[in-house]
């Protein structure tokens, strides 16, 4: 029996997400396997850097590229706990990785709303763990009002 199983991975992402909810980050995670092995694992960062950029998605591919010496993923499955944004889904297209594995759907400014487009190539699976991630989500913003 696998172990290695999409909500395996994203229970590991949704770790993440629950650090950057900690910090007072909006609480998305992100990690990066190979291989069945996790070579990267992030978490938003905006607050901390005072960068808008700093998305979990973008720490996730920029960490796994170092860690592979290289500037494409197209061996590679990204799991975050919630749909890349626009900006997100552009990096993405741009490391050509293989494959994105998400929790919950963003309808505000999630990629497919905004119009934005993976690479031709990536295979995409949503939905993983999403009530959870959502869940997630839901209570940060409460917390806040």
């Amino acid at each position: 029996m696998d172990i290695f199983t999409d909500e395996y991975f994203m229970r590991i992402a949704l770790s993440e997400a629950k650090i950057a909810f900690e910090k007072g980050e909006i609480p998305v995670g992100a990690i990066v396997v190979s291989d069945q092995k996790i070579i990267a694992k992030c978490h938003n960062l905006t607050e901390l850097l005072h960068d808008v950029t700093a998305h979990a998605e973008l720490q996730a591919v920029s960490s796994a590229a170092n860690y592979l010496d290289a500037k494409y993923l197209k061996s590679c499955t990204l799991f975050v706990t919630l749909e890349p944004c626009q900006m997100c889904a552009g990096a993405l297209y741009w490391s050509q990785v293989s494959r994105v594995v998400w929790g919950a759907s963003d309808e505000k400014r999630g990629f497919q709303t905004m119009g934005g487009q993976l690479h031709p190539k990536t295979k995409v699976t949503a939905g993983i763990l999403a009530d959870e991630c959502a869940e997630l989500m839901r209570s940060f913003f409460e917390k806040k009002r």
